[in-house]
Formats: structure tokens, sequence, C-alpha cells
């Protein structure tokens, strides 16, 4: 399959599917909390109706392995089948964060457990679907190696050991899709890891030199990934696929300091941001995660449309672009409810109120995209829906 034929729409949406043990030990469950659980066809069909026909969406591998080796896909099969119902194509996530509460992250078994649990799940993907398979093993290396192994932050809650933790997130992610292909060799796979940027407001080269060396280090889980870096990991050319690329409104920042502002003339363009990337690695791109808070999400998606028009006229393939989360959700640290999706609150029927403003500029984008990728028949323009109060 040709890689701009892979994804049914430009255009994507998002599920919070996080999963982790907080700080503290309460173990978070996204898909539980914003009722995406009870209520995912639903979801799936709206989203289809708003021109989203991709999403990104996950498993509970804590809920699916209780006990070593035992599947329970009661969590997981509904959410499968509704997909399939509403017709939509899902990437899945296997690990977006959490695992088994009996499983040692630190320890051998871990890869291990991990990769037999990946293969079983490529198994019932096939009984259930003809579809080509979409998986993101294993979900930002790189953010989880800091916020858990280096500011305990979530699971496993330790610090100065994120060097180590993404080196084992790394093993467990090139084990599961050697497992994956095992079983299914037409199985893609993207990997979704932050894009930053990174510079130092001071003027001395000890600095500027620091924080380049903080800007290259988003691109450690990819080298180690590819086998350019500690290919006794077992890393390989053939295991990057689709390079993702999450990026949020905070993701530059000056070394040890404060963001930078959008608009700066300190703000790196996106757009060269994904050049960088498809020109280190020569695979296609998708920006798999971004969105803002509020009244800002209007406006954040057209600059990033914007920006990824601009990337492709630069010959960068970008093959889509997943807002996220596609639903609002209660913050991971303080139950906060966080405005930040196209679907907001579900009414009794199960049917989510739309972000009107971030709808339009929806619709602005897929008019947009449809003009410089026409085989794309899903991102024909939607038809304005009437509002929730109409």
């Amino acid at each position: 399959m040709r890689d701009g034929a892979l994804f049914r729409s430009f255009l994507m949406g998002g599920f919070e599917c996080s999963c982790h043990r907080r700080r503290g030990g309460r173990r978070l469950d996204l898909i539980r909390s914003t009722m995406h659980d009870r209520l995912a066809e639903e979801d799936y069909r709206q989203l289809r109706e708003l021109g989203l026909h991709t999403v990104r969406d996950g498993l509970r591998w804590h809920l699916i392995e209780s006990s070593p080796g035992s599947y329970d896909w009661s969590s997981f099969l509904p959410m499968l089948r509704a997909a399939r119902c509403a017709e939509v194509q899902v990437i899945w996530d296997l690990c977006h964060y959490g695992w088994p509460d009996d499983l040692d992250i630190w320890s051998a078994e871990f890869p291990e457990r991990f990769a037999r649990f990946a293969g079983e799940v490529a198994r019932l993907m096939r009984e259930e679907s003809d579809d080509v398979p979409l998986y993101c093993p294993m979900n930002e290396i790189s953010f989880w190696a800091w916020a858990g192994g280096d500011v305990a932050r979530m699971n496993p809650g330790t610090r100065g050991r994120g060097g180590e933790l993404k080196r084992q997130l790394v093993r467990a992610a090139l084990a599961a899709t050697r497992a994956i292909r095992a079983v299914e060799p037409r199985a893609r796979f993207v990997y979704a890891e932050p894009s930053i940027h990174v510079t130092s407001a001071a003027l001395s080269g000890k600095a500027r030199a620091g924080a380049e060396a903080y800007r290259l280090a988003q691109f450690e889980a990819y080298d180690l990934i590819s086998g350019r870096l500690e290919p006794e990991l077992g890393g390989a050319a053939d295991c990057l696929d689709i390079i993702g690329a999450n990026f949020y409104p905070e993701n530059q920042w000056y070394y040890r300091g404060r963001t930078i502002p959008f608009g700066h003339h300190a703000y790196r363009p996106f757009r060269m941001m994904l050049a960088e990337l498809h020109e280190r690695y020569g695979r296609p791109v998708l920006v798999t995660e971004t969105g803002a808070e509020g009244s800002a999400r209007p406006s954040w998606l057209h600059y990033v449309g914007a920006e990824v028009r601009a990337a492709m006229a630069l010959n960068v393939p970008v093959l889509g672009i997943c807002y996220y989360p596609i639903l609002d959700y209660p913050g991971w640290d303080n139950n906060r409810h966080c405005e930040v999706g196209l679907l907001t609150k579900p009414d009794s029927e199960g049917r989510r109120a739309v972000c009107e403003p971030l709808r339009d500029e929806f619709e602005r984008q897929q008019m947009a995209f449809q003009a410089i990728t026409p085989s794309r028949h899903s991102d024909r323009p939607v038809l304005i829906l009437a509002s929730s109060d109409d």
C-alpha cells in the first residue's frame, strides 16, 4: 500500500487513553473517565460525520493482562467492533504509559511480556478484520522517560534514570514490532514522539551548546529504534515506519528558562521541524498529536494546518494531522475539566456537544487540504451541523 493511500482522512482525532499511575500511586484511565469506553461507537460515528475517518485510540494493557499470559479482551473488543461498525480506521496505541501491576518495568521480563501481548493483539485483530492494522507500539518514549524516569511525575516514579527507562521502552517497542510482524506482515507502525525546539537567550557558547544538546535529544528514541544509536538494543532501519511528531504550543522554550512565546523571533516554524524530521530519517511524517486549550483551539489548528501545507510544499511527505485530545478530559494531576476537544460532554443519548469555533476551523482545513490531496475522498468538506443549542 502506498503511504499516501494509507489513511482514510488527512485530518484525524485522537482519544486520550493514558492509563498510568501518577505521583502518589493513583491509576488513571482516561478512556473510562471520558466515558469513551461506553460511547465508543457514538464517538466514532460523530467524528466520521465531521469528516474524521481515521483516529488514534488505545488498548489498556493493565486491564487485558491482569495476570501473566491470561488475556481478557472485554475492555477492547467492544471498541474494536464499534470502530468497524462506524467505518472508522484506528491507529491503536498498545501502551500509553501504563502496564500490568504484577510486572516490573525494569526487568528483562517487561519487553518479553509486552511482545507476547502485542502478538496476541495482532492475532485478535487478524481474526476480526481484513484491514491493514495500524499500531503505535509505545507512546511518547521520550516524554515517558523524562516524566517517569527523571522527575517522578508518573510511573515508575524514579529520578535520574530517564536514560535507562528510555532504553527499556525501546527494547519493548522493538520486541512488540517484531512480534506483530511475525503474525501480520502487512501491519504498519506509527511512533509518536514530542517535537521540540530549545534555544538559548544567553550569548555564551556554553549556554548555546547546552540548548542544542537538549534540542537534539528529541531524536534519541528514533535513533535507538532505527539502530543509528546503540544497535545492540536491536534497532534497525526497517523498524521505523511512519514518524510521528507531537507538537503543542508549549513545545518551544529557552534552555533552563521560560516558554518561547508564539510569534516571537526565536519561535521556530513548525514546517522546519517537520522538514528536519523527514531529512534525518527519510520516512513519511504524521502529526500524531497537536492541540490547544480553550479559545486558542481554532487559531492553533489554523497555524498547524498552514505550517503542514508549507512543509508539503517543501516536499516533506506529511500524511496527516491528528488533533489530540479530541474529547475534553479531566486533568491528570487535579481532575480539572480541560477544554481541549472538538467534542465535549455527552447528552442523555450519548451524543456529545461540538465546539463550534473549532468545528468551523476543521471545515476550513478540510477544504484547504482537499485542494492538495484530491484523492482523499473522505476529506470532502462536511456540512455545517446544527449547534447543540438548536
